[in-house]
């Protein structure tokens, strides 16, 4: 038997629907977002969904979101938004839409709209539907999709569109095209983050967005290091520190892992230790651990990859070491900055 691959819950993804999910349905689902009485607000049931996922193997998911809406009617609806990243179709997709389909609506007992964004390269590949028939039963689902690949010829409509998702699949979409080609990727990379500064969003979404963008136009270390210095400078022109703050983010995103783990740990060592002594030394050392993480990621960042011996380095370092290595990030040009 394959075991089933995991979730990829930590893609940028995540929080650019999150905080901009209104956007995301008007851009890919506008006749849907139409329905909606977005004055009334919208909530994301992730522990709900949770428990459902958990009976099911249901396949890699970049990202799956559970929305209570309220229409113009006056009705609740729950929205079941599902996200397709991959390179290639599945087989099973549309029979995996169908089965969380009806795990949710037994479980809720509402109507349930299942929306798909296929982000594949295959331009044939459109699934829409799952059903089967037997002795005159007929069972299924039709749902709509969203190819971004349909989006390529409007690719100058995209860049200037004011709705945050129009950039995110212009960032898609530049990406397939420059793939194998690094300098037109770089060119069209640090076009997109210089359009985020252009936009009166907020500093929230500004990450966010750029966080994608990252994600999405992985670049080689040399040209990634570039990038980060272009966009310092704009920075400092332009007197806007945000989209630097994704380190931040990473950083602290590295210290809450650390800590939990370090919890997890104390709570095994409590029951030999006693619990309380076992958690508090289960703390200290996801401290240790988290800042262990948000320095390496800040030198990947900087400087490239960072090698074992530096790993070794860190790995060996106290907290108070840590922190002082991490704050001299800030201003280090190199390695040999960061240690002395």
């Amino acid at each position: 038997m394959t075991e089933t691959p995991q979730d990829d819950y930590d893609t940028p993804w995540k929080e650019v629907v999150t905080h901009a999910f209104p956007e995301f349905m008007a851009f890919y689902f506008p006749a849907a977002a139409a329905e909606i009485d977005w004055s009334r607000g919208h909530d994301f049931l992730d522990q709900e969904l949770a428990q459902v996922a958990r009976d099911a193997e249901l396949g890699r998911r970049l990202l799956d979101k559970l929305v209570r809406v309220a229409t113009h009617d006056g009705q609740e609806r729950w929205v079941f938004i599902h996200i397709e990243i991959q390179g290639q179709h599945d087989v099973d997709f549309a029979e995996r839409l169908f089965v969380y389909n009806y795990r949710l609506y037994d479980r809720f007992r509402r109507p349930i709209a299942t929306l798909a964004v296929l982000a594949d390269g295959s331009v044939s590949w459109r699934p829409h539907g799952f059903e089967y028939r037997l002795f005159g039963c007929q069972v299924g689902i039709h749902f709509p999709i969203v190819k971004l690949l349909d989006f390529e010829p409007k690719m100058d409509a995209l860049l200037p569109d004011p709705n945050p998702f129009a950039l995110v699949t212009a960032a898609h979409l530049l990406t397939q095209r420059t793939r194998g080609d690094d300098a037109g990727r770089y060119a069209a990379k640090w076009r997109l983050a210089k359009l985020l500064y252009e936009r009166n969003w907020d500093k929230q979404r500004i990450i966010d967005l750029f966080s994608i963008i990252d994600w999405m136009m992985r670049l080689p270390t040399e040209l990634q290091r570039t990038l980060w210095q272009e966009l310092e400078q704009l920075e400092r022109n332009r007197r806007m520190p945000y989209i630097t703050s994704v380190e931040r983010i990473g950083m602290e995103k590295g210290m809450q892992k650390g800590i939990q783990q370090g919890i997890e740990q104390g709570i095994e060592q409590g029951i030999e230790q006693g619990i309380e002594q076992g958690i508090e030394q289960g703390i200290q050392q996801g401290k240790q651990l988290g800042l262990a993480d948000m320095l390496l990621h800040l030198i990947e960042r900087r400087f490239g990859p960072p090698s074992d011996v530096v790993r070794e380095r860190i790995g060996q370092a106290d907290s108070d070491t840590l922190m002082q290595w991490t704050e001299r990030m800030l201003d280090a040009q190199n390695l040999d900055d960061l240690w002395h």
